[in-house]
């Protein structure tokens, strides 16, 4: 008993006097419009007769699996050293298409998940997110039908509202969208924007209503830019710049910020190109409480947002000037390309607190104890 007395007396102010070991741990998050990616079978209940083997663009097999390997391979340069670990997209028809890119090309191996909208666009185009699991332990996903005040003639498509657990065991809320086109007219469109904006803006406060501090993640095509009256203040996204650094309090943590407001931080002024003018149409947004210090346990890296412009995403633009991204098709002409809308890129940086030295290598100390043990199926939305 004395020797036990005596132990305790020598080791105790060793453990209690043991620094804690903390690992920050990045993770890259991708947005992209892939711009008409369906398969070649008939949907009775959408208009997608161009995209069949008989249709105009005469969308055959051989086709359709040069688009998914075209797309593959953006995806993984994107992620440099590791695929991203957050892949919005939009303009994607179906389960079928996301099966087969993550099946049937080189994503395979990177063991993407997926969740998508079931909206009632009528061209049957959905949004979805690709989620690596060991990055983001999915927990729950909802397709949000935009609410109107009047009634549109319009259907407009769902926002996905995504939402998981992170390595540092914070949860992020992740909203992908894809507004209502410019098709018609800007001025004769924008009611239409402005409801999904509104929309929008009603699912993040009702985030904010449940948790004091949410960690809120937006991207997607917006159709508008980010001066835009729609998503400057029916949406309320405050353009971001370097400088930022939201206090700790309520009012900041609870801000959007826009972090790609600042065109001349990038190497084009826009996402998309048409008739020879740049736009910022897709954007990510975030809320103050992924802004600031180093201490903050998940955080924004500021140096890492980008648009990804690598030059095998462009074509030379003979009718206007410069470049412009190369598409599948241009016009009715099979390119053979990408998309008509360039990816955009943010890193996001968690600080984990690792156990006491066990003889491992800290990379392992720092995996969380949810990794491996999922065996959560596909979510896909119950149709």
């Amino acid at each position: 008993m004395k020797l036990y007395k005596l132990l305790l007396t020598i080791l105790l102010p060793l453990f209690l006097s043991f620094p804690s070991l903390q690992a920050q741990i990045s993770f890259r998050v991708m947005w992209y419009n892939v711009e008409n990616l369906f398969d070649t079978e008939d949907d009775p209940k959408t208009d997608d007769n161009e995209f069949l083997p008989s249709g105009e663009r005469h969308w055959t097999g051989k086709r359709y699996r040069h688009k998914l390997q075209q797309l593959s391979k953006v995806i993984t340069a994107a992620g440099e050293w590791q695929t991203p670990a957050l892949v919005g997209l939009c303009e994607v028809e179906n389960d079928t298409v996301l099966t087969h890119l993550l099946t049937r090309t080189p994503l395979r191996e990177q063991h993407y998940r997926y969740c998508i909208t079931s909206g009632s666009d009528t061209r049957g185009i959905q949004v979805a997110l690709l989620y690596q699991r060991d990055k983001f332990a999915y927990i729950s996903h909802a397709s949000c039908p935009v609410r109107s005040a009047v009634r549109r003639e319009r259907l407009t498509r769902d926002i996905l509202h995504v939402c998981g657990k992170l390595i540092s065991g914070d949860t992020l809320d992740v909203f992908l969208c894809h507004f209502p086109s410019r098709s018609g007219g800007e001025q004769e469109t924008k009611g239409y924007r402005a409801d999904a904006a509104r929309t929008l803006r009603t699912l993040c406060d009702s985030i904010h209503n449940e948790r004091q501090t949410p960690l809120l993640l937006l991207m997607g095509d917006f159709n508008d830019t980010p001066a835009d009256k729609n998503l400057r203040d029916v949406l309320g996204a405050q353009p971001f710049h370097k400088g930022i650094q939201p206090a700790d309090g309520k009012a900041s943590a609870l801000s959007l910020y826009n972090l790609f407001a600042d065109a001349s931080l990038f190497p084009y002024p826009g996402s998309h190109k048409y008739q020879g003018e740049w736009h910022q149409l897709d954007q990510i947004i975030v809320s103050g409480s992924l802004l600031g210090t180093p201490h903050r346990p998940v955080r924004l890296l500021p140096e890492s947002i980008r648009l990804f412009a690598p030059p095998f995403l462009f074509a030379k633009d003979k009718t206007q000037r410069g470049l412009r991204p190369k598409r599948t098709f241009y016009g009715f002409r099979y390119e053979r390309g990408f998309s008509d809308h360039l990816p955009l890129l943010i890193d996001l940086e968690c600080t984990v607190i690792l156990p006491p030295p066990t003889g491992q290598p800290l990379y392992l100390a720092a995996i969380p104890q949810w990794q491996g043990q999922s065996r959560r199926q596909v979510p896909v939305p119950v149709r």
